[in-house]
This record gives C-alpha cells, structure tokens and sequence, in this order.
C-alpha cells in the first residue's frame, strides 16, 4: 500500500463546473505542488445525475473512489439514498470495510459521528454553522482539521472557495485506519452536510 496518507497537511482543490453532477477533487501535497491523489465519482448513476441538479441533491447516491494519480485505490466511499440521515461506508482499496459515518440528528451547523467497522463511534466531525471550518474530536483531543484558511506554502494554488485544507494532527499514526476515515469524511462534508 502506498504512503500517501502518512502525510499531515493536504490542499484539496474542488473542480468548477456548470453542468456538473459528480464531485471531482484534486488533493495535493501544499509543499510540493504535486497532486498526490484524486477523488472521482466514475460510477453515478443517469438517475442520480438528474437528482444532483434539483433541491434533493444531498439525499442522492454516491460512491466516491480516491486513487493515486497511477490509478491505485485508497478509499472508497458509499452511501445509498438518504432520506433524513446520511449513513456513509468506507473501504480501503481491497474493498473492505474500515468503518464510516452516521450523521447525528438536531446538530447545529453539522456534525457527525465517526465509525470503526463494527460501528463504534472513534471521533466525532464538529462544524461551525458560520463557516466553512470542522474538527475531528475524540473528547477533547483534536484530531484533524479542515478549514478554507491557508497562508502556508503553496498558498497559490489556494485561488478559489472550492479549495480547502486538511490538517491531520501528528498524534495519529501514519498507518492507522482513521487516516482513511479522516480523508473520507472531508469528501462527504460538501455532500452530507453543506449542499
């Protein structure tokens, strides 16, 4: 498996487009420049393309592949229809489970829990209603970070709203699972939360 999640720090630049139903993301290393991985959503559904250009947009279908530039699968992320609240599978790129998220009901500004393979809640993804700014929190320990500020290195390629940075804090091993979870829950946000 490669190392590209051993990383802290990602730029993740969303695609613009028109007339466009899927989710396209470009992730970088804000060091280098370089696009270290790429989030498609090659499997949508005519049904669920027509759904995304309507008021239910956040209650359509999707299934998420993140892959190395080469092609290699990280993480796949699944959800079904969702109805009132989104429930969102994780896979890691053999197509195992690795866990996944449950949105919680009445939470201000958004907010979810997530979840190991057997359903025990790990963290929980807390965001502010005012903007564009969530934490990964497990009790009082901050384990990620995703905002729209950047004053970093690599702050040019920083140009639009759509872009976003993740800060994965050094706590959390390079080899754990809840890496995949973490980059996985920072693509729904837009899908299960802000739309």
């Amino acid at each position: 498996m490669t190392n590209v999640l051993h990383h802290n720090l990602f730029l993740i630049k969303e695609h613009v487009g028109m007339f466009k139903a899927a989710n396209n993301y470009d992730i970088y290393n804000p060091e280098t420049g370089e696009i270290i991985m790429e989030c498609r959503e090659p499997n949508l559904g005519i049904f669920a393309k027509i759904f995304r250009f309507t008021d239910y947009k956040r209650m359509t279908p999707f299934d998420i592949e993140i892959r190395t530039p080469d092609g290699e699968l990280i993480v796949r992320i699944k959800r079904s229809i969702s109805i009132f609240l989104s429930k969102v599978f994780v896979y890691d790129g053999d197509n195992q489970l690795l866990g996944g998220f449950k949105q919680k009901f009445f939470s201000i500004g958004g907010a979810f829990n997530v979840l190991d393979a057997q359903e025990n809640p790990i963290c929980t993804l807390k965001g502010k209603w005012t903007g564009w700014d969530f934490k990964f929190m497990a009790e009082d320990n901050q384990l990620a970070h995703v905002s729209k500020k950047w004053a970093g290195l690599g702050k040019e390629l920083f140009t639009s709203a759509d872009n976003y940075v993740l800060s994965i804090s050094e706590t959390v091993p390079p080899d754990s699972v809840m890496r995949h979870l973490i980059l996985a829950a920072v693509m729904c946000i837009d899908m299960v939360l802000k739309e």
